[in-house]
């Protein structure tokens, strides 16, 4: 029986996204489209694993005005868990144009009570059994426990099953401690968790290196357009995309972290998965808004993204 993929999205979100002609400073601009989607990174995750054939499941929360939300997760096709929490999730907001600018705009999320938190943990814990990874997606809202994801980290290694870590702030930090199977921060996340700029290529390379050794038992290292170095048991390796026009970043990197898991799973090498993931992420930022890469486009990408091992 082929195994689940679970995403966890603790602080999910109604992702509104207005389209305007020109984003620029002291002026007007007119709106030419706005939508809403159900958002949150493992969701976003979980649509991309499963349009790449994969057994996702979206574990996440709704609020008590969370009808919309919920309705909206229906029209997916990948499997979901949703835990109830006492106040509604927030909203974000992606002002983006036709030349690829984009403001994000996030609210910080609802409160979780310690109650709501342990629920959330039943909740993953009960599909940890016919699960092969669980990706830990995504901000904690305020309140919730900066070791939350490393409980998590623990709980998952109990039942052997691998961990892919892609937050922010504290709980980066103390996920990494948890030692998990793979941790993908973006360059701002990175330069956030060891509290210095990178701008070489060489400063990359270091970077990464030390985030592994932090615990994680491997590190890959978002750089958006110029793809991704990474740290693992093969070595120190560097994917480079083909150059594209790309319309929109936001999404790009939750579906750079499922290609890298699906690809994972299906038993490719690390070099390989990080291909994928890159070329998974590049076919996203060709796309306007919050679209996300089917496994066709990212195909046409794969071929043409280089893979270099560098120590």
């Amino acid at each position: 029986m082929t195994k689940n993929i679970l995403t966890l999205t603790v602080n999910p979100a109604i992702d509104r996204t207005i389209t305007v002609d020109r984003l620029v400073f002291e002026d007007r601009a007119y709106i030419l489209s706005r939508s809403d989607a159900a958002g949150g990174r493992g969701i976003n995750a979980a649509r991309v694993l499963a349009n790449f054939g994969a057994n996702a499941l979206a574990i996440t929360t709704s609020g008590r005005q969370g009808h919309k939300f919920e309705e909206q997760l229906r029209q997916d096709g990948f499997g979901k868990e949703i835990v109830k929490i006492r106040h509604n999730i927030r909203i974000n907001l992606t002002i983006t144009d036709r030349q690829g600018l984009s403001v994000k705009l996030n609210e910080v999320g609802p409160i979780v009570t310690q109650a709501e938190q342990n629920r959330i943990l039943k909740g993953v814990e009960k599909h940890l059994p016919g699960s092969s990874w669980l990706m830990l997606c995504g901000s904690l809202p305020p309140g919730v426990d900066a070791h939350f994801y490393t409980k998590l980290i623990a709980l998952a290694a109990k039942h052997k099953v691998r961990t892919l870590l892609d937050t922010d702030g504290d709980a980066l930090l103390h996920g990494i401690e948890g030692e998990p199977t793979l941790v993908k921060p973006n360059q701002s996340e990175a330069e956030r968790l060891l509290n210095r700029a990178l701008i070489t290529r060489g400063q990359f390379i270091e970077a990464v290196q030390q985030i592994k050794t932090m615990g994680a038992h491997s590190a890959v290292l978002s750089l958006g357009g110029r793809g991704a170095v990474a740290a693992s048991k093969e070595g120190v390796l560097e994917a480079v995309p083909p150059q594209v026009e790309a319309l929109s970043p936001i999404g790009a990197g939750d579906a750079m972290a499922a290609a890298l898991v699906w690809a994972l799973d299906r038993g490719e090498s690390f070099g390989e998965a990080l291909r994928w993931g890159v070329a998974a992420g590049t076919a996203s930022s060709k796309l306007p808004g919050i679209n996300l890469a089917t496994l066709e486009e990212t195909k046409e990408i794969y071929p043409r993204t280089q893979l270099t091992k560098i120590a």
